[in-house]
């Protein structure tokens, strides 16, 4: 079995303050959020490798500051640490699942702790194909077009609902309940890490059932920036700005555009 897990840190059990995420800067608080993160990620490997012990698993960390204690992060799984690099982010058409760990809420999701789409500060909503997506949306259909089909995920409980209308038959771990934009009501570490690891774990014994979440190409990506952003001051070929906020993104691929 090879799978492919994509993290975030904004869904984990005990994050639920933006000064938690690093996104004003580097504190205590990111450090230990980032512990709770690696713990979270470690959980879903060793449930992956209870149903396969020789699973080839990647970790990729997505958060924008970076997520992972690298000190913390599981020796039988391989990580891509956060840097500089571009969809389909190595992600391709030999793995057997998708899995997403960490997971917030789309942008705009009414009282969805910490939720956005890619920045919290700049944007005000993503569509592709006409579709308003968050993250895992986009993740899901880029992966679907290569055949992957997206089986977990885990974070807040608007985020696994938000997964669920996309993929029904998702496996999902709710770690926690929002209450706002930056409260929630968690569960413990160790409980989350435990419903993790079963849930992980029954995701691999049921990939079959899961389809891989399609889109029928060509394909447009509309960002939609919040009053007083400006707009990228260079756009790549294939792309026009729709009106003083909202640019329009194509491409014959799903990775082809900026998701």
């Amino acid at each position: 079995m090879k799978v492919f897990m994509l993290t975030d840190l904004e869904g984990v059990a005990m994050v639920s303050r933006f000064d938690q995420t690093g996104r004003d800067g580097d504190s205590p608080a990111k450090h230990l959020a980032m512990k709770l993160l690696t713990g979270e990620v470690n959980a879903a490997v060793d449930g992956i490798l209870d149903v396969d012990p020789s699973a080839e698993i990647i970790v990729l960390d997505l958060h924008g500051v970076g997520g992972i204690d690298v000190m913390e992060f599981h020796p039988a799984a391989k990580l891509i640490a956060r840097g500089p690099i571009r969809p389909p982010y190595f992600l391709d058409s030999t793995f057997d699942a998708l899995f997403v760990v960490g997971q917030h809420a789309k942008a705009g999701t009414p009282n969805a702790n910490l939720c956005h789409t890619y920045s919290s500060r700049t944007i005000e909503y993503v569509k592709l194909n006409g579709i308003e997506v968050g993250e895992f949306g986009a993740w899901a259909f880029m992966a679907g077009e290569m055949d992957v089909p997206a089986v977990f995920i885990s974070g807040d409980d608007k985020a696994v609902d938000e997964a669920r209308e996309l993929v029904p038959g998702i496996f999902g771990v709710a770690v926690k309940q929002s209450l706002g934009l930056e409260l929630a009501m968690h569960l413990s570490p160790q409980r989350a890490r435990q419903l993790i690891r079963e849930t992980a774990a029954e995701a691999c014994r049921h990939i079959e059932s899961i389809q891989p979440l399609r889109l029928a190409p060509p394909y447009q990506l509309e960002i939609r920036w919040l009053v007083g952003q400006p707009l990228p001051r260079v756009l790549p070929a294939g792309a026009r700005e729709l009106d003083a906020r909202t640019v329009l993104y194509t491409g014959e691929h799903i990775w082809d555009l900026p998701v």
